[in-house]
């Protein structure tokens, strides 16, 4: 298994996340990252879908985080994405920062 990975992730924030000005509710931000989960399992444009909707100052790269080893993301994040096969993307993850979904690139 590969100690480097590249991805690209979508942020969904909340007012009770690390950080963040957003006014969402926890719910509205958890209901709205399902969503978006389910535009990508339906063959949504991931890049798309992060410049329109990610909380994350990567959104103007389409979400890509460029490539990263391990323990250099909170340990939640950490371990979804090493998880992941390249091309796949995970199911809703949670860190301090809100949801996210990750799309492991390489």
């Amino acid at each position: 298994m590969s100690d480097q990975v590249r991805a690209s992730h979508i942020l969904v924030s909340h007012n009770e996340a690390s950080g963040t000005g957003s006014q969402l509710t926890k719910d509205d931000a958890h209901a709205q990252i399902l969503k978006l989960k389910e535009e990508v399992d339906a063959g949504g444009d991931f890049s798309a879908l992060a410049v329109e909707h990610s909380d994350c100052p990567s959104s103007g790269q389409g979400g890509d985080l460029g490539r990263f080893g391990r323990g250099m993301m909170v340990p939640e994040f950490d371990q979804a994405v090493f998880d992941l096969d390249v091309n796949q993307v995970s199911d809703v993850v949670e860190t301090d920062f809100g949801y996210h979904l990750i799309h492991r690139t390489e």
